[in-house]
């Protein structure tokens, strides 16, 4: 990679959520714990933000908050750092960032979902974001997974990248593209952001309509696990030596 590419070195992960469709997978821990072929959904997270360079992540808390920092106490990768937000009343996906964003000061970060899985093209998905980031032009920019592309669980056309990288939300859901909640942030994004909880959607939609919300389309596979029977599709794909970690 060239040395002036930045490659951000902190992270956010949403851990906060009841993973309600998961269960009951999800009734004693939270969705981010559920595990895929051995491993948990937010362990496999953190190997491939480790792998890019990632020192130190913040992890939002509130459903079974104790079972799931236990969890991350035991994450074995040395010389990486997690640090616990956690949210008595859950703050949502905007409200649970803006909590913690005086932890990445003026620099863009990663944010995950804690239930995002998925496979790498060529480039580690991470380090082809941080080589597409360009600082002038955008505060949001994230990976979509083409409808067609989504074999083993059910996509829904939220998004059309357009030319150029820019993004179209598609409110009837006829768009060819999911959003995967995996993406580069900059904090100048939630300078104007509510207190308390609040949807990350309305800041997405606000950087569209600024023309600063942009997106690649993923050149690997993700899978949108909402349910036990995702779970396990994924789970038998990658056994079956179908698909990958």
């Amino acid at each position: 990679m060239s040395p002036d590419v930045f490659v951000p070195q902190k992270a956010f992960i949403l851990a906060a959520g009841f993973g309600t469709r998961m269960r009951p997978l999800t009734d004693h821990i939270p969705k981010p714990m559920v595990e895929i072929a051995g491993r948990s959904l937010i362990y496999r997270i953190l190997d491939k933000l480790a792998a890019a360079g990632v020192r130190e992540t913040v992890v939002n808390t509130h459903y079974h908050a104790d079972v799931l920092r236990r969890h991350l106490e035991a994450y074995p990768q040395q010389n990486f750092k997690i640090h616990i937000s956690h949210e008595p009343q859950i703050l949502e996906t905007g409200g649970g960032v803006v909590k913690a964003l005086p932890f990445f000061g003026q620099e863009p970060f990663y944010v995950i979902a804690g239930d995002a899985f998925w496979t790498d093209g060529n480039v580690p998905a991470l380090l082809r974001l941080a080589q597409h980031w360009d600082d002038q032009k955008m505060d949001i920019l994230t990976l979509m997974e083409p409808l067609s592309r989504m074999k083993l669980t059910q996509g829904v056309g939220d998004y059309d990248v357009l030319e150029g990288g820019l993004v179209r939300r598609s409110k009837d859901k006829t768009g060819q593209m999911m959003w995967t909640n995996i993406r580069i942030n900059h904090p100048r994004l939630y300078a104007d952001a509510p207190k308390g909880a609040f949807s990350f959607l309305s800041l997405m939609d606000e950087a569209e309509r600024q023309g600063r919300f942009f997106a690649l389309e993923h050149d690997g596979l993700w899978h949108h696990i909402s349910t036990p029977a995702d779970r396990d599709a994924v789970e038998a794909s990658m056994t079956g030596a179908a698909g990958g970690g």
